[in-house]
Order: C-alpha cells, then structure tokens, then sequence
C-alpha cells in the first residue's frame, strides 16, 4: 500500500461523509493534495485565481470559503476589496457586489 503523502485535508469527507465518496476523493486527495500543492504557483496566486473564476462564475457559496482561504493564504482584505472591485467590471457588477458582500461578512465575523 503506497504511504500517505497528503496534506490532511478533509474538506470533501466533512461536507459528504460517505454520501459522496467520489466527490470526497476528488476534493480531498486530487484538488487540495495535487492541485493546490503544485509548484507552478503560490497557494495565494491559487487563491486569487480561484476567487476570480468564482466571482465570474456567481458562485457565492464558494466564494465564502475561499474568501477565508484567501486571507489564510496570505492576500491582504485590501487586496480582496480591490480584486473584487476590478472583478466586477469584467465577471458583472452584480457578481462584484454580491463577491464584496460576503468578503465583508467575513471581515467583520473574523475580524
């Protein structure tokens, strides 16, 4: 059996549990122990990438992880305020606010 070299996350088994395994797989071990641990990029260029398609994409639910993933990451809320105002003119000023909406939760929840 090959040994375990993941990053431990468990995004994908706390969402689905056993309900999804394929999804479970896919986010956990292919999209965060693969994909986000390439060396092509910094995770904080990742983060800024992703907020961007999903801001484009209106897909908010998301967007609220990421948002706090971002500020893990290491971009700045100055810097998301400004992504998300230059998002808005090229993914929609609806998908801008709605984007600055829930980063603003964020900031006042997390502080």
């Amino acid at each position: 059996m090959a040994e375990n070299t993941g990053t431990g996350w468990t995004g994908g088994k706390d969402a689905f549990g056993g309900f999804a395994p394929g999804m479970v797989h896919y986010t956990d071990r292919v999209l965060f122990d693969e994909v986000w641990e390439r060396e092509g990029l910094s995770k904080r260029d990742r983060s800024l990438v992703t907020i961007s398609a999903l801001t484009a994409l209106g897909k908010m639910d998301q967007l609220q992880f990421h948002l706090g993933f971002a500020r893990r990451n290491g971009v700045t809320d100055e810097e998301l305020r400004e992504a998300l105002l230059h998002l808005a003119f090229y993914s929609g000023w609806p998908n801008g606010m709605e984007a600055t909406s829930v980063l603003k939760s964020i900031v006042e929840d997390q502080g």
